[in-house]
């Protein structure tokens, strides 16, 4: 029975372990996190060690017995309403208010939650693209075409991609779909400055967070995970230049104006 008690304390453990860094968590939040659960269930001689795209771990029982376990999580987009979750949830079971059973049932339910409904997203896209351009500089016609370049850019990344391209076409499409669509409306009058309204629809492929993340991964220094997640901003942002500097040229060379 305690044997079995101790199992259901490591996938606890691993669980929130693996939802953090799936969400974007930085690497020192998901060590503590870990390292809270278990020494709040008396998880002895507990070891964990976490990449942006993995978590090893050990513990063991206090006899002969050992606790291994290694988890290969793909890189994905943040998702910081988990990551709250689980840190709440781990506060919790510090103070005792959990038992193994029910935080583990709690961690399947946060791994469960739902994204925000489409519509949702998208309006987020169109009023963020909007906003900064307005900010970057834009006029209010130009904000007003960055808008529905935004509204445009998720609409096709919910609807038509969903998950049927790699994040490298995903990228260079979206890049591509976004400065096509500032060209058009710019050219039909809605907004004056091209670059204006490129740049600010461009943000909502912005992965802030992540580059966030890396910056403070090697602050701390886990400089593995945060060249990791480096590497991967770099990549996200090659490609969208990839995708606008391709439509600008085939614009150009079709005799069009880039103001």
């Amino acid at each position: 029975m305690e044997a079995e008690q101790n199992q259901l304390v490591f996938e606890t453990v691993a669980l929130a372990g693996e939802i953090l860094v799936s969400s974007g968590a930085e690497i020192f939040r998901v060590t503590e996190t870990m390292e809270r659960i278990a020494a709040a269930y008396g998880c002895e001689g507990f070891e964990p060690f976490v990449l942006s795209n993995g978590i090893m771990m050990t513990a063991s029982d206090g006899r002969q017995h050992c606790l291994a376990k290694v988890r290969h999580i793909p890189l994905t987009g943040s998702r910081l309403d988990k990551v709250d979750a689980v840190n709440q949830l781990s506060r919790e079971i510090a103070r005792g208010l959990h038992t193994p059973e029910e935080a583990h049932a709690r961690l399947l339910e946060i791994q469960d939650m739902p994204r925000k409904p489409r519509w949702q997203q998208v309006l987020a896209s169109g009023v963020g693209a909007g906003s900064f351009c307005y900010i970057f500089g834009g006029t209010l016609a130009d904000g007003a075409a960055a808008f529905v370049a935004g509204l445009l850019l998720y609409l096709y990344l919910l609807v038509a991609v969903r998950g049927r391209l790699s994040k490298i076409a995903a990228n260079i499409s979206g890049g591509a779909l976004v400065c096509a669509v500032a060209i058009l409306l710019t050219n039909l009058g809605l907004g004056s400055q091209l670059s204006m309204v490129t740049v600010g629809s461009l943000v909502p492929l912005l992965p802030g967070v992540a580059f966030t993340n890396a910056i403070r991964d090697i602050a701390d220094q886990d400089y593995i995970s945060g060249a990791v997640r480096m590497l991967d901003v770099f990549l996200v942002v090659v490609c969208m230049a990839f995708g606008v500097g391709l439509v600008m040229t085939l614009w150009a060379r079709l005799g069009g104006v880039l103001a």
